[in-house]
């Protein structure tokens, strides 16, 4: 950050010495004999006043157009363009008309062609020992129009990506790129980067006005130029900031943003067709959640393309989420501290190499959730904190602005074109990379003025109240523009408390996200398999609780990256006694989950038992799947029932279809707590049902009576395949079950006619399907 003067008043005319190469004076006819090679040369002084050259060469000019490139003066048409370091400038016209440019001060060149309507020209600049032919962008009109500039002051720029940012285009014959920014604040914006030697001198940006947007199109630059903004502040700082809307970047640990222009084509449609005419509330969806940088470690994005979409295919998954793959500076945060929201982490590749993967993942029939974060962005100076000198992105209320669990800043959901900004990115996501969904994280933080604060760190709504109702509104709009420019796509909010209404419609009031996580079963869940089995019974409504509210939301039932990392273990490690039960309690679990109303995900390195928590660095562990690790065949047996567990899920409708609907799931004994023991019937729209029974104690249980559902009329006919036993043998159990037919008899038992007498593996989940 550079220290430079505040603006001052724009002085007065002055009178500039002619350099003495100057040949030719303003409306005269006096000539000299001064040539530039074998070329006579009319120079004419077309000077402006030294406090105007002083604006401009330092950064702080709102309107350098108005002054640089081509205008209709008396006497013809001024000229002036700014060239640091050039020792001269030469001017050719369409016409072959040349003219030499006085330097005046400053790298600022200047001549009065004695015409008016110059048209196009080039400029050719002479360095030391180097001449390039160069065409002028400040000749040429503004790259943004009228529409633009004002759906964005109205923050309706549903494609915001398209016209701020960096854009290489053709301008009137010209090839270059076009930047825009947004910095209201801002007293001058200039362009730095690679083509200019990082000096912003000969890049100075126009206001386009109330908008606050910036802009200037750069000749003869494309895509890979490295570059950021230099911000002149109303304060007289100079910051340099990565742009906003950049859909690249530098890798970490650098910060520049860079000019980008994707040449992938897509071969999904067919993905997309079949996407936009279903929605996920009555498919399967199981999602295996996935930290790119570790899955494989060093793997890039199309690398990471040949392996990831037949592992997840293979084992069944609907979906995979990503955890945030958005450039984000410190790898630490797992992408959650985000600091350019419209750029792919260069860490992996470009962003048309994760383009490459989501296809490949479309093509495997996979679908791809992507983690989105906007609740918060890291206080780097490169980035979003006080963009243009004072907060921009972020509430001008501190108590507001400071995050305080992430030592992070809120966005300010109030102001128009951060919403804008958010709203666009989240379209974006889904529109230029095809994603089918957004899981956004931290919602809870953001519907809430006191969430983490205490005491007078916070301060309530107008109302008096701690609801951020601008928050609210934000998500509303989110939402709805979300679905309705991206069919088929959903949007999943992580949301931790009882907000009302997460997944209702955004017209009747609700936020209008598609699935909610539903955090309390997961806590209450593992709260219970933590217990040793003897002490279960005192606890077994921790696992019945979750049915009291399963229909308050569209819910997604979720052991995600939060739940094995910071300590609390991995999944195995997490439930009572020897390797043995540890890993049945697990194959239990997973299956009572699996069979529970609510789409299901798990994070990686669950699907096989890992035994350590998650480490960003290293990833899952799967040296423990390899011939020689000693208990390899324990940890395939688990995969090997998550293989099959989505398998059946995605076949039988009953496991998926009714979801949302209490048709779709009933106890058949929720409160056999002195035997641990849980058995429910969930049933698909025609009524066929599927049965899971979950015994979490380690004991069998012989001849164990469950009420069954009327199949048939005749229930002499009702027979009951067991169709997966979490006890197998080749899942690493001990082999007790069910093998032959279950039969029903005319018993009445749970509130039914019919029942039948079953043997319980320990530990274990058994399903039943009517033959």
């Amino acid at each position: 950050m550079t220290k430079f003067d505040p603006p001052r008043p724009i002085a007065a005319a002055a009178v500039v010495e002619p350099r003495t190469e100057v040949v030719h004076q303003s409306g005269a006819a006096q000539q000299s004999s001064a040539v530039h090679g074998d070329v006579p040369l009319r120079v004419t002084d077309a000077s402006l006043p030294p406090g105007e050259v002083a604006r401009l060469v330092g950064g702080w000019h709102h309107d350098p157009h108005g002054v640089l490139g081509a205008h209709p003066v008396p006497g013809g048409t001024a000229v002036r363009v700014l060239r640091p370091l050039a020792k001269s400038v030469l001017l050719e016209t369409g016409e072959g008309e040349q003219y030499a440019l006085t330097h005046q001060q400053d790298g600022l060149f200047t001549v009065l062609v004695p015409a008016t309507g110059l048209g196009a020209y080039r400029l050719r600049v002479a360095y030391d020992g180097v001449e390039a032919v160069q065409e002028d962008g400040y000749r040429l009109l503004p790259t943004l129009g009228e529409t633009d500039l004002h759906l964005i002051g109205e923050g309706r720029h549903e494609q915001l990506w398209d016209v701020l940012g960096a854009h290489p285009r053709t301008v009137q014959g010209v090839v270059g790129t076009a930047f825009a920014v947004w910095a209201p604040n801002a007293s001058g914006v200039r362009i730095i980067g690679d083509f200019n030697g990082w000096n912003g001198t000969a890049h100075p940006m126009r206001s386009l006005g109330g908008a606050g947007v910036w802009e200037l199109f750069v000749p003869g630059i494309g895509t890979g130029t490295r570059y950021k903004y230099e911000i002149a502040t109303s304060d007289g700082r100079l910051l340099q900031k990565a742009d906003p809307l950049a859909q690249a970047t530098e890798a970490p640990p650098a910060t520049a943003s860079v000019v980008h222009a994707s040449t992938h084509t897509w071969h999904d449609q067919d993905w997309l067709d079949r996407r936009a005419n279903a929605t996920v509330h009555d498919r399967p969806m199981s999602v295996y959640e996935i930290h790119l940088a570790s899955w494989r470690p060093g793997l890039t994005y199309r690398q990471l393309a040949a392996e990831l979409p037949a592992y997840v295919r293979d084992l069944g998954f609907t979906h995979v989420e990503l955890m945030p793959v958005m450039e984000h500076p410190f790898g630490g945060s797992w992408g959650y501290q985000v600091s350019g929201f419209y750029a792919p982490t260069a860490r992996l590749g470009s962003p048309d190499d994760f383009k490459y993967l989501v296809d490949a993942l479309h093509a495997a029939g996979v679908g791809v959730i992507v983690d989105w974060v906007p609740a918060h962005f890291p206080k780097d100076d490169f980035a979003l904190r006080e963009f243009d000198g004072r907060p921009l992105y972020e509430p001008a209320d501190p108590l507001r602005a400071e995050h305080p669990d992430w030592g992070t800043l809120e966005f300010d959901y109030g102001r128009t074109e951060v919403r804008n900004f958010l709203v666009a990115n989240a379209v974006f996501w889904c529109q230029e990379y095809h994603v089918d969904g957004l899981r956004v994280d931290a919602v809870a933080s953001m519907l809430y003025l006191d969430y983490s604060r205490e005491g007078d760190a916070w301060s309530p709504n107008a109302d008096g109240g701690r609801e951020n109702w601008d928050a609210v509104r934000f998500l509303q709009e989110m939402n709805a523009t979300v679905y309705r420019r991206c069919p088929g796509v959903v949007t999943v909010a992580e949301e931790s408390t009882a907000w009302p209404g997460v997944t209702r419609a955004t017209e009747h009031s609700g936020l209008g996200f598609g699935l909610k996580w539903n955090m309390g079963w997961m806590h209450d869940s593992l709260q219970y398999m933590s217990h040793e089995p003897v002490h279960r019974k005192y606890h077994h409504n921790e696992m019945t609780f979750s049915m009291v509210y399963a229909y308050s939301e569209n819910y997604l039932l979720p052991i995600s990256h939060d739940e094995v990392v910071h300590g609390k273990g991995s999944l195995v490690s997490k439930m009572p006694g020897d390797w043995w039960q540890q890993r049945a309690n697990v194959r239990a679990y997973l299956a009572f989950m699996w069979a529970h109303p609510g789409k299901k995900l798990v994070f990686m390195g669950t699907e096989f038992a890992q035994g350590a928590e998650w480490d960003h660095d290293h990833g899952p562990q799967w040296w423990v799947l390899g011939e020689d690790w000693p208990a390899a065949a324990d940890h395939r047996g688990v995969q090997d029932l998550v293989r099959d567990l989505n398998r059946i899920y995605r076949d039988v409708p009953a496991m998926w279809q009714l979801d949302t609907a209490p048709a779709g799931f009933s106890w058949i004994d929720g409160g056999a707590a002195e035997d641990n023991v849980f058995s429910f019937i969930r049933s698909d729209t025609s009524g066929r049902p599927l049965i899971s029974v979950t015994n979490l104690s380690p004991v069998v249980r012989h001849d164990y009576r469950i009420g069954l559902p009327t199949v048939r009329a005749d229930v002499r006919d009702s027979i009951w395949l067991e169709v997966l036993n979490t006890d197998a043998e080749v899942y690493g159990g001990s082999g007790i079950g069910n093998p032959d037919p279950v039969k029903a008899e005319p018993v009445s038992w749970n509130g039914r006619d019919t029942s039948a007498q079953l043997t319980l593996p320990p530990l274990a989940t058994i399903w039943l399907s009517p033959a």
